[in-house]
């Protein structure tokens, strides 16, 4: 999701709530401790240069159980950091601190942000020897098309 859509949304709703991947609610008293962008250069394993970036939410639970963020306050946070640090409107990744600090996509659901998981990828598999997934095909469809295709009557074997 990115940055402009948040704050579409935070427009539309009374309160701030977010749901990690397993639908577990993130406390109620959570701290939306930073607000940045994320520049990350880099080469991947087949040697291009790449360049992110993201906008970042950092997401902290305190001890302080009688606060809670109000949705037009996290706007007022973002437009502060568009203003002040020039952040652009790209993807917003969310860190949350769980066992270790996991990284997170962000979605909208029924009024309430849901955390996405995200996933490693080689961005370079041609250059890696990683072989192509095969084409997944229903047996049904292999079928049909062996049966429409190579009639004994047809010449084709």
């Amino acid at each position: 999701m990115k940055l402009s859509q948040v704050k579409k949304h935070l427009q539309e709703i009374d309160q701030l709530d977010f749901y990690l991947p397993n639908s577990q609610k993130v406390e109620s008293h959570f701290h939306v401790t930073e607000v940045g962008m994320i520049t990350k250069n880099f080469i991947d394993c087949g040697g291009v240069v790449r360049n992110e970036k993201v906008v970042n939410f950092q997401l902290w639970s305190a001890d302080d159980v009688d606060h809670r963020l109000e949705p037009q306050k996290l706007r007022h946070i973002i437009d502060l950091s568009e203003k002040v640090l020039g952040i652009e409107d790209l993807e917003v990744e969310v860190e949350y601190q769980a066992e270790t600090i996991g990284k997170y996509g962000l979605d909208f659901e029924n009024g309430h942000f849901v955390l996405t998981t995200k996933q490693t990828d080689c961005l370079a598999k041609d250059n890696c020897g990683i072989p192509a997934q095969k084409p997944k095909m229903k047996l049904s469809e292999l079928q049909a098309q062996l049966s429409g295709g190579c009639d004994p009557n047809s010449g084709c074997c």
